[in-house]
């Protein structure tokens, strides 16, 4: 049964679900594909007034969508409740800005006139992660149903109910049949649905081992894919850094959904002259933190999302120590029911320890130190993935500087807000390719194309 639902505080099964079956997948597909051909030709205002309605249902449902994440992935419900917020603006945005963002682009050929005009490609495949059950789905359904795409979307096994809640919002809001569909289907069944010609685009967020299998399928059927696969961001703090405002930041960036994010900081770089302060701090704060059911307001610190996730992690941090590493802080599960696993401080990582390369989803940190600022940069970028990154200093045109010197999709200076729709989310390197959000995310899936007039002879 690869669809369960299992609350992680407890380990108890709340609900299973069996695959679709190859009738019932062939008929989401002809249901997608039918309704893309009614979708894309309705006016973006149409589009608009339904794509608002979901986000004004999430906002009006806040706890009930949150409370169901709490209890299938754990996450903690002030931190479940500003993600359904997020993804109804998010789907707010693109209803109010989709139109202006996929505009004619006007350009100025020798002779005629000439423009670039945005439309939609198909039905698209979506696969999505477990750790942000709403936000992952909005930030596609978003910009791509603005754009006038359709949707057929496997999310991950762990989060059912959130899947068959969101597919719900939509046509509760209005959407045709076929135009968002969710799909319980098995790892087979989705090699079958991007081999599928009614499929025109794929997105994946997931591991890079994911990634690299879903966008060789998707490669082999010549389809346009974006990837999202994770990171290990670096948490630059340079020597004159306000360590007063850094500190919050730290513990906020390393151990928010209980460290279950992509772009979550994951190795901390200080410099010698902050290091002990800043670690001495560090460890205070992470001890402090409060483990509990994460549906009460008072906890700070919830279940990792399965036990499957915490035994993962336990075993990393294992091969951590034998290869050499030294455990500060926590490094085991805690003496409680659920997936609870100790905050985490690991020092002294060579290169040769597995720890130096691998990302660590869930709450540990990797703590460097390094004399200069040179040297930061060039351990930032000593990394296989490229997704995020930030830099603390009080002097903000170096922080920028230093910002510019690091390879990856974002990096931020003296915060880690990525909390807006109107920026773009995507990295390089394993990290993936491709962008979601902002202006770029609306026009990864669709067809630039060049129309070109003007009453011309033909060339002699």
């Amino acid at each position: 049964m690869a669809y369960q639902s299992i609350n992680p505080t407890n380990g108890k099964l709340l609900q299973s679900f069996e695959h679709m079956s190859p009738a019932q997948l062939e008929q989401a597909l002809a249901q997608a594909q039918s309704g893309f051909e009614t979708w894309k030709r309705k006016s973006y205002a149409e589009r608009a007034a339904i794509v608002k309605q979901a986000a004004s249902l999430l906002h009006a449902h806040v706890d009930d969508f949150a409370k169901l994440a709490t209890l299938e992935m754990g996450k903690r419900i002030d931190e479940a409740r500003a993600e359904v917020k997020f993804s109804a603006d998010i789907l707010a945005y693109y209803a109010q800005h989709a139109q202006v963002l996929l505009s004619h682009q006007k350009l100025h050929p020798k002779h005629g006139q000439a423009h670039i005009e945005s439309s939609p490609l198909g039905v698209l495949f979506c696969v999505e992660p477990w750790n942000f059950p709403y936000y992952q789905l909005a930030r596609v359904a978003g910009p791509q149903l603005m754009a006038g795409n359709v949707l057929v979307v496997k999310h991950a096994g762990s989060v059912p109910q959130c899947a068959i809640a969101f597919e719900k919002l939509l046509l509760d809001a209005g959407a045709p049949v076929g135009v968002y569909t969710n799909l319980r289907i098995s790892y087979e069944q989705s090699d079958l649905v991007i081999d599928d010609p009614r499929i025109k685009g794929v997105a994946l967020t997931g591991s890079a081992a994911a990634g690299r299998k879903v966008a060789a399928r998707a490669g082999q059927n010549l389809k346009k894919s974006t990837m999202e696969l994770g990171g290990s961001d670096a948490f630059i703090v340079l020597d004159d850094a306000d360590l007063d405002k850094t500190l919050p930041w730290a513990v906020w960036g390393r151990m928010y959904n209980a460290g279950q994010t992509c772009c979550a900081a994951k190795r901390f770089i200080v410099m010698e002259s902050v290091a002990d302060e800043f670690l001495a701090k560090f460890k205070r704060a992470l001890q402090a933190l409060s483990p509990g059911d994460p549906m009460d307001e008072d906890t700070t610190l919830g279940p990792l999302s399965s036990e499957a996730a915490l035994l993962t992690l336990l075993a990393q941090v294992d091969a951590a120590v034998q290869g050499g590493a030294k455990l500060l802080l926590g490094g085991g599960r805690m003496a409680r029911p659920g997936a609870f696993m100790q905050p985490t401080i690991l020092t002294d990582i060579a290169p040769n320890n597995p720890a130096f390369r691998d990302e660590f989803f869930g709450p540990v940190v990797s703590f460097f130190r390094v004399k200069t600022e040179e040297q930061a940069i060039a351990l930032a970028n000593d990394s296989d993935f490229g997704l995020g990154g930030s830099v603390w200093t009080q002097d903000e045109a170096r922080g920028k500087r230093v910002a510019s010197c690091v390879d990856t999709g974002m990096m931020f200076v003296n915060n880690i807000d990525w909390a807006d729709a109107e920026l773009p989310f995507g990295g390089i390197k394993s990290s993936g390719y491709g962008r979601e959000l902002g202006s770029l995310g609306i026009h990864e899936f669709v067809n630039k194309k060049l129309v070109r007039s003007g009453d011309a002879p033909a060339p002699a």
